[in-house]
């Protein structure tokens, strides 16, 4: 657990933002910051470190926005850090060698094997809704559409020389800034100026729905007490709990008093439902199913707790999540007693009858064994 805890996926996610952050800031101070020093500022030539400065800040933009991407455990993201991590630990150099900066290089070269032990945590694929690549398509259609018009045109506008001019012009059209250093001189500009500003600013706007919706969607999740895929699969050293039943409420409760993480695989959507609104999380699937299973992150959970009510659905429930997990601990709940032996030949690692236990307190007190009365009291006993 502790191993899991500072070499995991969360501690590695947490590194690469806080590297993303750190080189933003170094970047804006040296940007900022006529004069450089470090013990190799000497050594540098002032033209190298500000340039450092404003790949600096875009690298560690660049660097955060992979972090978020981390999150959701995705391939491509991995790779984006990996590529940036080395850049990071150059920028942390050249830009001059200060406390602030060598502290960059040290965590962007702790950070790159942090990343590189847990590649296998980030196996998902990257996928783009046709929506998605319409609007981006708009968006760099736009762009183009802009660019070049403004440059074909540049006897139209002043100030516009080069291709850079005509694409600093377009994205400043397009997304209303406006500076007025770059303005039509002719009534062909302005008409042309204001195609620019209706095209760019429409694809602005059908990229800020399509592209961020999904992200504002996840913040409502969230804010709803709901976990989204990518919160799911930063889940570690968590419980996962098979089935939802009257054996399985008293577990619930249970975890809930020692504040301990866990998630609900029941195939009921009514009960699922009943939970999320008690703020537990919860998703509607077969927990004998692999693929639940997996989103729910089995492979990284301290424990397994299976409970549907159905022996037999328990035994496949284990099956599943033993082949998915060998290491797991696994407790099981029998319903019935003369299928616990078949519960441990599935892969249990304990399995608890409470038919039995209750059984045996009823005997043993009625064979007027003391203590029997206090033992289930304690069993019981919500304030214990």
């Amino acid at each position: 657990m502790d191993r899991r805890r500072w070499f995991g996926t969360r501690a590695t996610v947490g590194v690469v933002m806080v590297v993303a952050v750190l080189s933003f800031l170094v970047g804006i101070q040296n940007i900022v910051q006529p004069t450089l020093t470090g013990p190799l500022s000497e050594y540098v030539p002032a033209s190298a470190q500000r340039a450092a400065g404003f790949t600096g800040a875009m690298t560690g933009f660049l660097l955060l926005a992979g972090s978020f991407a981390l999150r959701r455990g995705l391939r491509v993201a991995w790779y984006l850090t990996v590529v940036l991590l080395p850049v990071t630990a150059l920028q942390g150099i050249i830009q001059g060698g200060s406390p602030v900066s060598l502290s960059l290089t040290g965590l962007s070269v702790l950070a790159l094997p942090l990343v590189a032990l847990n590649y296998r945590r980030f196996d998902s694929d990257w996928s783009i809704s046709t929506s998605q690549i319409a609007a981006l398509g708009a968006l760099i259609g736009a762009q183009v559409y802009g660019t070049a018009g403004t440059y074909a045109l540049r006897e139209e506008f002043n100030n516009v020389d080069t291709l850079l001019d005509a694409f600093y012009y377009t994205l400043v059209t397009a997304s209303t800034v406006g500076y007025g250093d770059i303005s039509a001189v002719s009534q062909i500009g302005k008409l042309f100026s204001m195609s620019v500003l209706v095209v760019g600013v429409a694809s602005f706007g059908l990229a800020a729905g399509t592209l961020l919706g999904p992200a504002i969607e996840a913040r409502f999740a969230a804010a709803l007490g709901t976990m989204t895929d990518s919160e799911l699969s930063m889940l570690e050293d968590h419980i996962v709990v098979l089935g939802y039943g009257d054996l399985t409420e008293p577990i619930l409760e249970e975890l809930q008093e020692l504040d301990t993480q866990f998630v609900v695989v029941s195939p009921d959507p009514d009960r699922t439902a009943t939970l999320r609104e008690r703020d537990i999380t919860a998703i509607t699937a077969n927990p004998s199913d692999e693929e639940p299973l997996h989103s729910v992150g089995v492979e990284r959970a301290s424990g397994v707790v299976v409970a549907t009510n159905d022996d037999a659905q328990d035994a496949l429930a284990i099956l599943t999540a033993r082949e998915l997990n060998p290491e797991v601990h696994i407790v099981a709940a029998a319903t019935a007693r003369e299928n616990v032996n078949k519960l441990r030949r599935a892969g249990a690692d304990t399995v608890i009858s409470p038919a039995v236990i209750g059984g045996h307190l009823i005997v043993q007190s009625a064979l007027g064994r003391e203590g029997m009365e206090s033992i289930a009291d304690r069993l019981t006993d919500d304030d214990q």
